[in-house]
């Protein structure tokens, strides 16, 4: 299944809940298929890594984990808070996002 969802990578979002909540980051990769997002640095996790090759170094390092889409909301910086975001389509038949506070194009 599918997720339809406006956020785009490189979008700025703001966590809604959890421990991370009012934490801002960017998207840095997003997943419609489970409807998850990964936000830098945000819910950093600790991962033990283990050699593969000669020379290469084992260790344990920090890795952002992804989180549901619907735990995090765009953030527009004119309004100053998480937002929603909708759809208008122009005159020339492309789409553009808004924010649906402030109508602000994005």
């Amino acid at each position: 299944m599918l997720t339809k969802m406006k956020l785009k990578k490189g979008d700025t979002v703001i966590v809604n809940t959890g421990s991370e909540k009012g934490k801002k980051g960017t998207i840095l990769d997003i997943n419609k298929k489970t409807g998850m997002v990964t936000v830098k640095d945000i819910n950093v996790r600790t991962k033990h890594v283990k050699a593969r090759k000669q020379g290469q170094e084992s260790g344990i390092m920090k890795v952002e984990a992804p989180l549901y889409a619907s735990k995090v909301s765009f953030y527009c910086d004119k309004c100053g808070k998480g937002v929603r975001l909708g759809v208008k389509v122009n005159e020339d038949g492309t789409k553009s996002r808004f924010c649906k506070c402030c109508n602000e194009m994005k």
